[in-house]
């Protein structure tokens, strides 16, 4: 049994990465309760956030108080413990509309919709307030994660899983542009370890992406999960609604060189975890 300060204080751990994260390595965490702001180690694996641009028509204060007023209070609550090092998940989507791609951890964000823009802004006051305060931090960017138990999967949030759900009962899908959208896709546990390698062999006060590296697009994607299920249903393109194109970025797939050195490899390619969502869709 590990010692209590070698393992990882998890914040968000309830959450579909999260609880992943603290099923894949039941000895190395601390699972700490959302409504605390105290790390129970040194380590912090940070978890915690919204997960769509949507919220603006239902409650347009939201992203900021918990990607924003929550993150600073469990800096503030915990800024004073020996060796902290505090481990941010950020996202893809800090980066909005790239000129090259593959998008590099150098390149220029430029976000979209007020997800993006406050984890852009959680990403710049972590290590504004870490270099403060002289704490050890890595942002660690995900990819498009999908998994099986991913509960709120819907059109607003991992759209590729709410569609293979639609396949399964033989319901339309609907397409924006055709699918001709580049995705970069991660199944969860390939994520939970690339996370668990970071937090051991990455530098410190660094920007690390985290994804497959290899670009699809989702018309690719669904067109392979409906073969594989025989599904009925009926695929049209449509346009994308006047919101998707405000907030939305079109094609994004991530560099991951920096994963790669220090010795990452993916396990579940796009196919294997398609086939295990197919199988197992929304079972714990």
């Amino acid at each position: 049994m590990r010692n209590q300060s070698e393992k990882v204080s998890v914040f968000g751990a309830t959450g579909f990465i999260g609880r992943r994260y603290c099923k894949t390595f039941p000895n190395s965490v601390i699972k700490i309760p959302r409504e605390s702001n105290t790390a129970a180690s040194s380590k912090v694996l940070y978890f915690i956030s919204t997960t769509t641009n949507y919220n603006i028509f239902d409650n347009p204060f939201l992203d900021i108080e918990t990607n924003l007023i929550k993150l600073i209070s469990v800096l503030e609550e915990n800024k004073n413990k020996p060796n902290l090092e505090f481990n941010f998940i950020s996202s893809w989507f800090v980066y909005g509309k790239q000129e090259k791609l593959p998008a590099k951890e150098t390149s220029p964000c430029n976000p979209r919709g007020f997800y993006s823009i406050t984890k852009r802004a959680a990403e710049q006051l972590l290590v504004s307030y870490c270099e403060t305060y002289k704490i050890n931090y890595r942002i660690l960017r995900l990819c498009n994660v999908i998994g099986e138990t991913d509960s709120s999967a819907s059109p607003k949030k991992n759209a590729l899983q709410h569609m293979i759900g639609r396949l399964k009962t033989n319901e339309p899908v609907y397409l924006y542009d055709d699918g001709s959208h580049i995705r970069d896709y991660m199944y969860v546990d390939d994520v939970c370890h690339a996370l668990s390698l970071c937090i051991k062999k990455s530098s410190i006060n660094k920007i690390v992406n985290i994804g497959s590296g290899n670009p699809v697009t989702i018309k690719e994607l669904i067109g392979y999960c409906k073969d594989y299920l025989g599904s009925q249903s009926v695929i049209t393109s449509i346009a994308p609604p006047r919101f998707h194109e405000i907030v939305q970025t079109k094609d994004m797939f991530l560099d991951i060189t920096e994963l790669n050195r220090i010795g990452f490899e993916e396990k579940f390619v796009s196919s294997k975890g398609l086939k295990i969502i197919m199988e197992n869709l929304n079972e714990e």
